[in-house]
């Protein structure tokens, strides 16, 4: 089942619901976080030498993972982030290759570069340089 059927199949949450409901909300959050960076992960492995913005790409992770990052700064580059790693997504890769996904992650940088740090860069080429390497 892809990241977006799950979602779907989650229960709309307010502020009345009791907090055992909102804790189990929380728990799933988490167990999809780490699904989503595992899905990254396993697309950049593979395609590492294929990707020439993969620089971007681990940037734009990096920043949205980062625990400064303001929230809607995170839900905009997860949102690209989920795009990128979930095979679930509008423009079959056999057709564009990989231009859909640069030109999401593209927009979701620029529009968020101003909250992208040294450090984020930093990481992410160094990750760059361990996976090429």
């Amino acid at each position: 089942m892809g990241f977006w059927q799950q979602a779907a199949g989650w229960p709309e949450f307010s502020w009345s619901d009791s907090w055992p409901d909102l804790t189990a909300l929380g728990r799933r959050l988490v167990a999809d976080e780490a699904e989503l960076r595992q899905r990254f992960w396993r697309k950049v492995k593979r395609e590492a030498a294929n990707i020439p913005f993969l620089e971007d790409a681990l940037t734009a992770y990096y920043c949205a993972f980062d625990r400064n990052t303001p929230l809607y700064v995170k839900a905009i580059l997860v949102g690209a982030i989920v795009y990128f790693a979930v095979p679930d997504d509008l423009v079959p890769d056999t057709l564009l290759g990989l231009a859909d996904e640069a030109a999401v992650l593209g927009v979701a940088f620029k529009l968020m570069s101003s909250h992208i740090k040294p450090e984020h860069r930093q990481a992410a080429q160094d990750a760059v340089a361990r996976l090429r390497a």
